[in-house]
């Protein structure tokens, strides 16, 4: 691996360990933000009694459902329970919303009981296991309680602050659309997740407690600009890329599955401007007309932006995804238009359909290198945070298995938080690396370019057929 490509993939790693904490919990933000729209006094129906639901779910429930899911992933139900103990320190002693609180503390809290844990692993006498399990905890329990409130809680208070300072400077200087200058590059990357709900997703929250919504929530999930893209392709693409780009656009459009338009962007790399001012657009026009959501736009679907949408600002955020995608769609139309190559290029990039492409995909599976004969029960198709694409993956390629005869389990996971009874990932090419961090050496990892396209299933179907005792 080389020096670039290991660095992406700790940026990956740290990028999906953040999103991690909160994806899980976005039904339990959706909901906050639905109660907020529905009964805060600028609601649809304003509700003095039901309004009263509001702080106190911010305060205390979102907090700790991110402690907690933070915790749970580094050491599973000890770790969740002193990832919550950490954070509730922290919590208590603050004026503000402790969400990035629950992202630092539940990690935190969970490192210490697993230290403790490893330090005394082998040393307790049979009968004492219970008994020392408890009692360290409600030590351990005790200690960051009092560490939280009166040691972390004004560090994260004062990091939050910056946080919250460094947005109200780029928003009452109007530089806010130039953050699309970093994320449309990041999303490329599969850093998606983590811009959105690692960074901006804590942040906004802490505003739409305050205003009723926020346009942070609209930064990276207002996926007009990479619609734009793809209908782009779709009218002045060629070969392969031109015949897929409709069904890709209709899965990005309603399904707001973003991996989809990213093999597009790769294949032409001076495309990525298109998003790039697109996202500029887009994020002028909210910021111009006072747009904004009542909470996480996940995923960044038409659908979910209009869900999302409070009272009176229903045309604003439409019309916002609409301008990103002309003007992505412009830029990125001008680009392939001018290309004299795309057609040879697109007969050359794993889409779908063509002898070729099976050739490619065929290629794009032996990434990992080859394995030996093995029984195989259980399959893992991952993308970066183990929902969105990944589960639609994984659906096509069960249906691909059992068209074959080949009949195992196969789940959608987290490229950074595969199971362990695993006996073959699956995953994008750009996400191998991280893959093969996180399970053992003789676990086979294939790669596709898309997650997908249809005939790379069939080839990765060959591939495990051939490897299946």
């Amino acid at each position: 691996m080389g020096e670039r490509g290991a660095i992406r993939t700790k940026v990956q790693k740290l990028g999906g360990f953040m999103s991690g904490m909160v994806m899980p919990n976005i039904g339990a933000f959706i909901a906050w933000g639905i109660l907020t729209a529905l009964f805060i006094p600028t609601g649809f129906f304003p509700n003095e009694k039901l309004s009263a639901l509001v702080g106190p779910t911010l305060t205390y429930l979102l907090p700790l459902l991110i402690a907690y899911t933070a915790g749970y992933n580094m050491y599973e139900r000890r770790g969740a329970i002193a990832g919550c103990l950490a954070t509730v320190g922290v919590i208590i002693g603050a004026n503000t919303t402790m969400l990035i609180g629950g992202m630092i503390m539940g990690p935190l809290g969970a490192w210490c009981v697993k230290k403790f844990d490893n330090l005394i692993k082998g040393k307790v006498k049979p009968g004492l296991e219970m008994l020392i399990d408890n009692f360290s905890m409600g030590i351990i329990g005790v200690i960051l309680l009092v560490f939280g409130f009166l040691g972390v809680e004004p560090l994260i208070s004062g990091l939050s602050n910056i946080f919250a300072s460094g947005v109200d400077f780029l928003m009452n200087n109007n530089l806010l659309p130039l953050t699309s200058i970093f994320i449309a590059p990041g999303q490329a990357l599969f850093l998606n997740n983590a811009i959105n709900h690692g960074i901006l997703t804590p942040l906004a929250i802490e505003q739409a407690s305050e205003m009723g919504k926020s346009i942070l929530f609209l930064l990276e999930a207002n996926t007009g600009n990479w619609a734009g893209l793809i209908l782009a392709f779709t009218v002045f693409g060629k070969g392969i890329a031109k015949k897929s780009a409709p069904t890709a656009a209709v899965i990005q459009i309603i399904g707001g599955i973003g991996e989809i338009s990213v093999p597009y962007a790769l294949m032409k790399p001076l495309t990525i401007l298109g998003p790039i001012l697109g996202g500029i657009t887009g994020i002028f026009w909210l910021q111009l007309f006072d747009g904004g959501a009542v909470a996480a736009v996940s995923p960044g679907s038409i659908i979910a932006l209009v869900l999302m949408s409070p009272k009176g600002k229903l045309l604003v955020n439409v019309s916002a995804y609409v301008a990103a995608a002309i003007v992505s769609f412009l830029v990125v139309s001008f680009i392939l238009k001018r290309d004299k190559t795309v057609e040879e290029a697109a007969e050359t990039v794993d889409i779908a359909g063509t002898d070729h492409q099976s050739q490619a995909a065929e290629r794009g599976t032996e990434a990992a290198g080859s394995y030996s004969k093995r029984k195989i029960r259980k399959v893992a198709f991952c993308c970066d945070a183990g929902m969105g694409s990944s589960a639609m993956g994984a659906s096509m390629l069960k249906t691909q298995l059992t068209k074959a005869g080949v009949y195992v389990d196969v789940e959608h996971a987290s490229v950074h938080r595969i199971p362990k009874d695993i006996d073959v990932v699956i995953t994008n090419t750009n996400l191998v690396d991280a893959a093969r961090k996180a399970v053992s050496e003789d676990v086979p990892i294939l790669a596709l370019n898309e997650f997908l396209n249809g005939e790379e299933h069939k080839a990765i179907v060959k591939k495990i057929k051939d490897m299946m005792e």
